[in-house]
């Protein structure tokens, strides 16, 4: 459902713009100009947000059962005693320079999202709010929330992570396709989630985990246009993030 509401978003809000831009246009000039139309694009970002909100309600109503359970303590969204907030945010800066040096070493071509985010400003703020602002936590209760648990009680604690991982990597296989790298390092960071969520029991850590890996990687997006050293090799951008795991520790 959530896949669903993704593309039923993206239907309701770019649909009427296509019928706009249609009016008077061939269809070969229609299908040149709309492959690099700006507006198209940050319509397409922005339908995300609506989908996020509806999943977070259908994630509620799943959970609670209507409001018959209570939501947070269902989910298990709270600390473990050896688990807790640096913890979970030095590990994913581990996991963010580990998934910089896998993908420089398998290499690998341009992603979708690197053409969005190169497609105007306005697309390259959209993704950062999105990747930080919603994303990790839709994601989570879904992944590690609703469907681990599930899988869990069903088929244990191993067969569970592993259709959590094969899930989570496979719906984003579209966005990263065909960069091998990236599309590995997205396995490397969802078996870490997936496991940090059997070990622990609790889904809070995880949803940091990918607060902080997300959030990581806003910080370039934005940053980019304007610090031509961070577009750079993999190793470079390790040696930032290493850097700024090192400010984290000492604060």
């Amino acid at each position: 459902m959530s896949v669903v509401l993704l593309v039923l978003m993206q239907l309701i809000t770019t649909v009427p713009y296509l019928i706009y831009r249609a009016r008077g246009t061939n269809d070969a000039a229609l299908r040149q100009t709309l492959t690099a139309d700006k507006t198209l694009i940050l319509l397409s970002i922005i339908s995300t947000i609506p989908a996020h909100l509806l999943t977070i309600g259908l994630v509620w109503a799943v959970v609670t059962n209507f409001g018959k359970r209570p939501f947070w303590r269902t989910l298990g969204w709270s600390w473990n005693r050896n688990f807790g907030f640096w913890t979970s945010a030095s590990l994913a800066v581990a996991l963010l320079i580990f998934g910089g040096l896998l993908t420089k070493l398998l290499g690998g071509v341009e992603t979708q999202i690197d053409q969005i985010v190169a497609s105007s400003i306005a697309a390259r703020y959209a993704i950062a709010f999105l990747a930080t602002a919603t994303a990790p936590l839709v994601e989570e209760l879904i992944y590690r929330g609703v469907l681990y648990s599930a899988l869990q009680r069903v088929a244990g604690a191993g067969l569970a992570v592993a259709g959590v991982l094969a899930l989570f990597t496979v719906v984003h296989v579209p966005q990263y396709w065909p960069n091998v790298g990236v599309i590995s390092a997205v396995g490397v960071l969802s078996l870490a989630l997936t496991l940090v969520r059997a070990y622990t029991g609790r889904l809070l850590p995880c949803f940091i985990m990918h607060l902080v890996f997300n959030g990581l990687q806003s910080i370039f997006i934005v940053l980019e246009p304007y610090l031509p050293q961070l577009s750079t090799s993999g190793e470079q951008k390790a040696a930032i993030i290493l850097t700024l795991a090192r400010a984290l520790q000492a604060v």
